[in-house]
C-alpha cells in the first residue's frame, strides 16, 4: 500500500512494498550508434530499480518504427497481457517517450499503470533534487511533460495515484485547467530565470578573479562525484545509483603548480536524455557553457563505455559545447584487475587514441594517477590562457 505526504508542491510517495514493472522497448530501423534493444533495456530496469521498482520481466520488439496507437504491435499487447496473470506486474515502462494516446492505449487494455523513460527519469530526479534550484528545474520539467498529458484527460488524472512516475507537482496543480498549469510553469521560469541572474553575479565574480573553471561531465554513475571528492576533498554524495548526484557543486582545487581552479560537479547524462529535461535544465547546463574546460569521466570497466563516451559527446555537440577543450579521465581501472578494458573487440583506449591523445586513467577511489590529471589539467589551462588574446 502506498501513501502519499506533499511537502512545498512536491508529491513524494512513501512505500511499504515495491511495485512490480515490466519493461518494453522497440528496436527501430536505424544505424549509426543507436544502442541495442537489450542493452537500452539493461539500462532502463538500472533506472527503474534507481526508483525503487522491483523488475520482474522485459519485452522487446524489433518494428519498423513504433506503433502511433500502442507504441508496440497489438500482437506484443496481447502477450503482456497474458504475463500480467503470471509476473503480477502493476506498472509497465517504456523505453521510449510515449505520445499521450500511445500511454493512454495501452493503460485501458492492459490495466496498469504506463510510464515512459522521461517519466522514470523525472521520478529519480525528484527524489534526488536537495536544494531549491534543483527542485525548481525538477519541477518545471514535470509540468512541461505533463502538460500534453492533461489536456482532454481529467479522468486519467483521477487514476494517478502515489508510486513511481507521480512524485512531483502536488495535487492541486494537476486539477487546474491547463492555464493555470501553463500560469504555474511561467511563475518557475520566472524563479528560474532569479537564479540565473545569482549566478550570473557570481560569475562575474569569478571572472574577475582570473580563476579558471573546470566542469565535470560525464555518463550518469561513471564515478563524477568520487572523483570530485577526490580532487576537491569534498564531501558530495556518492551512491552506486544512477544520477545520485543531480544538484552542481562547485569547490577550489589548488594544481600542482600552484595556482587555483574552480570544479563543479553537475548531474551526469544518458542514453535518450529527454530534449525537455535538458531545456528545464537549463540554468546547471550554463555551469557547462561557462567552463575553460570539461573534465570527461568515463567508466572504462563498463562494456558500453565506448557508447557511453559517445553518448556524452553527442549530448555536448547538441547543447553547443563540442568546441570546449575536454580533458578524458578513464576511471574505475582499480576495477579492471589486469583485464583489458575492452567494447566488442577493440580496447576503449584504442579506439579514443584514434581521435585524441588528451585521456588520462585514474582511479578515484584509491586516487591513483590523479596527480597526473590534475597536471593534464593544468597543462590545457595554462595553453588555453596563453593562446587567448590580451
Amino acid at each position: 500500500m502506498a501513501g502519499r505526504r506533499s511537502i512545498k508542491g512536491q508529491l513524494y510517495t512513501t512505500k511499504t512494498e515495491r511495485e512490480r514493472a515490466m519493461l518494453i522497448a522497440v528496436q527501430s530501423e536505424g544505424g549509426g550508434d543507436r544502442w541495442s534493444a537489450d542493452d537500452s533495456l539493461a539500462e532502463l530496469a538500472r533506472l527503474a530499480e534507481s526508483a525503487g521498482a522491483e523488475v520482474v520481466g522485459s519485452q522487446s520488439q524489433r518494428l519498423a518504427r513504433p506503433s502511433g496507437s500502442h507504441y508496440i504491435g497489438r500482437g506484443k499487447v496481447t502477450e503482456l497481457l497474458e504475463l500480467k496473470t503470471t509476473l503480477k506486474y502493476s506498472l509497465l515502462v517504456a523505453d521510449d517517450e510515449l505520445s499521450p494516446r500511445q500511454q493512454r492505449t495501452l493503460e485501458d487494455e492492459l490495466d496498469v499503470r504506463v510510464i515512459d523513460r522521461t517519466a522514470l527519469i523525472l521520478d529519480i530526479f525528484a527524489h534526488q533534487a536537495r536544494t531549491s534550484e534543483g527542485k525548481l528545474q525538477v519541477e518545471l520539467a514535470q509540468h512541461r511533460y505533463l502538460l500534453p498529458r492533461l489536456i482532454g484527460r481529467w479522468e486519467h488524472l483521477e487514476r494517478l495515484g502515489g508510486g513511481i512516475g507521480t512524485r512531483g507537482p502536488g495535487e492541486s496543480q494537476l486539477e487546474t485547467d491547463r492555464r493555470l498549469i501553463r500560469l504555474h510553469i511561467k511563475r518557475l521560469e520566472n524563479d528560474l530565470e532569479g537564479v540565473r541572474r545569482h549566478r550570473e553575479v557570481y560569475r562575474n565574480k569569478r571572472r574577475k578573479e582570473g580563476v579558471p573553471l573546470v566542469a565535470l561531465v560525464g555518463y550518469t554513475n561513471a564515478g563524477k562525484s568520487t572523483l570530485f571528492n577526490k580532487l576537491s576533498q569534498a564531501d558530495v554524495t556518492t551512491e552506486d545509483k544512477l544520477f545520485s548526484t543531480l544538484d552542481p557543486v562547485t569547490r577550489r582545487v589548488r594544481l600542482p603548480g600552484g595556482t587555483a581552479m574552480l570544479i563543479t560537479d553537475t548531474v551526469g547524462f544518458i542514453h535518450k536524455l529527454p530534449p525537455s529535461i535538458i531545456a528545464a535544465f537549463r540554468t546547471t547546463l550554463e555551469e557547462l557553457d561557462e567552463a575553460d574546460l570539461l573534465l570527461h569521466v568515463v567508466d572504462i570497466t563498463h562494456k558500453d563505455a565506448s557508447r557511453q563516451h559517445a553518448t556524452v559527446e553527442r549530448i555536448l555537440a547538441d547543447i553547443g559545447l563540442s568546441a570546449k577543450p575536454v580533458v578524458t579521465a578513464l576511471n574505475k581501472v582499480d576495477l579492471l584487475d589486469g583485464r583489458p578494458a575492452e567494447v566488442g573487440s577493440v580496447p576503449l583506449h584504442e579506439t579514443l587514441a584514434a581521435t585524441r591523445t588528451d585521456f588520462v586513467p585514474v582511479s578515484a577511489v584509491t586516487g591513483w594517477n590523479t596527480v597526473e590529471l590534475l597536471e593534464r589539467i593544468e597543462a590545457v589551462l595554462t595553453s588555453q590562457s596563453t593562446t587567448q588574446p590580451s
